[in-house]
């Protein structure tokens, strides 16, 4: 994310309360995850940019790169996937969980054959991921297909243009779910925001880069 200088990112604020996505995704999860976990990348990440500037040496630097890459990557992340997230339209909160007929469902109902099509191999895909990671709709930017990819550990998304993206680590999920991570997914479905993700896809399918 940018920043006004070296070692001064902030911790976003969330679009909605961190009650909104229930009962799909807690309160009690929200509050962790942004408070908690995205503030710690976020320190993390100021610590290191300002340890880089100061930096004499080559190795110093190479040693800290690891920290930019990780730290910086779960900040891009988060702050991406906050804005993913919406109070389920079924409940009258917000857009949630409402692909409504537009650019991106044409194009999600080209690429997978149907929604629901697209939400299987989605969740399939990203629930195989070892460890901790993302899972991702991407756009290619080559061709202009939406892709369904996946992220290691805080990795961002370089290859695509992210549409919508999905933490897939234990503190996003495990209170609430437990170590079944099918539950999660299924559920998250909810309370993505497609109104958000179809900004994005078009902002990528009109992008000449």
């Amino acid at each position: 994310m940018a920043a006004a200088a070296t070692g001064q990112h902030q911790l976003p604020d969330l679009p909605y309360r961190y009650d909104t996505l229930e009962p799909f995704i807690s309160r009690q999860i929200m509050e962790l995850h942004h408070k908690k976990h995205h503030q710690t990348y976020v320190t993390a990440l100021n610590a290191a940019e300002l340890a880089y500037a100061k930096a004499s040496t080559p190795r110093e630097r190479i040693g800290l790169q690891a920290a930019l890459r990780f730290n910086g990557g779960g900040h891009i992340n988060h702050s991406l996937f906050w804005k993913n997230l919406a109070g389920a339209s079924s409940e009258g909160k917000g857009v949630g969980g409402s692909l409504r007929d537009g650019p991106l469902k044409k194009a999600i109902v080209e690429t997978f054959g149907s929604l629901d099509a697209f939400k299987k191999e989605f969740n399939t895909t990203t629930a195989g991921i070892q460890g901790s990671g993302w899972g991702w709709l991407g756009l290619n930017p080559s061709n202009k297909r939406l892709e369904i990819v996946t992220t290691a550990n805080q990795d961002p998304l370089l290859t695509h243009v992210p549409i919508i993206g999905v933490d897939i680590w234990e503190h996003a999920f495990y209170l609430q779910y437990l170590n079944v991570k099918a539950d999660y997914l299924n559920a998250i479905w909810s309370v993505i925001n497609f109104d958000e993700a179809e900004k994005r896809f078009l902002e990528g399918t009109n992008s000449k880069l």
